[in-house]
């Protein structure tokens, strides 16, 4: 039986965010990511027409990934107060530093492109609200006095955190903090968010 279409779609869309990890955007073809997802030649086409299209769909899907994470975490962790959040956002970013570090690669690399690419911003953008809604939504709930600043400077906060340990210069020397270093770097980055 064969796939539904929203199946198919996450399928390719997985697929290429691999590759990019692996390969950087020169091997983001439709014809590698049909060889890669085992889709019969023309598949990726077939539902992607451009590679623009593709593109979209990656960062869609980053960000509802991104989203489940999140969704995740706040059913493990139940009401939030500043000391749980810290600790499970610490979790949170060991996790996406580690298992899912390269779905954090590509989305680097897939956020570069729409700078070059005008075409591409509106879905970047698009993608790039989720994480902020659910950040503000979060902060909120903390207190916050401005959570849409604050989310804004949380997102971009934890981005730099991400950037750096993955591909920034000491990347390749230093291994991913745990989720105990982490925990109290988080902690002071809350408490700044949260100051009245």
């Amino acid at each position: 039986m064969s796939a539904s279409l929203p199946d198919r779609r996450n399928l390719i869309a997985d697929t290429a965010i691999a590759t990019v990890a692996a390969t950087g955007l020169r091997g983001l073809t439709h014809r590698a990511i049909d060889t890669a997802a085992g889709l019969p030649a023309g598949s990726t086409s077939y539902y992607f027409r451009t590679r623009s299209a593709l593109i979209s769909a990656c960062y869609l899907r980053l960000a509802a990934l991104t989203v489940a994470d999140v969704d995740r975490w706040e059913t493990e962790h139940g009401t939030p107060d500043p000391y749980s959040v810290a600790e499970a956002l610490a979790t949170l970013l060991h996790h996406w530093l580690t298992v899912e570090r390269n779905r954090q690669l590509a989305r680097f690399e897939l956020s570069l492109e729409a700078t070059r690419r005008p075409e591409l911003r509106a879905d970047l953008e698009t993608a790039g609200r989720a994480a902020r809604s659910r950040a503000a939504a979060l902060l909120t709930s903390l207190g916050a006095p401005d959570p849409v600043q604050a989310a804004d400077l949380l997102v971009a906060w934890t981005d730099g955190l991400l950037y750096d340990r993955l591909a920034g210069a000491p990347a390749a020397s230093r291994p991913a903090p745990d989720s105990g270093e982490l925990t109290p770097v988080v902690r002071k980055m809350l408490d700044a968010l949260l100051a009245p």
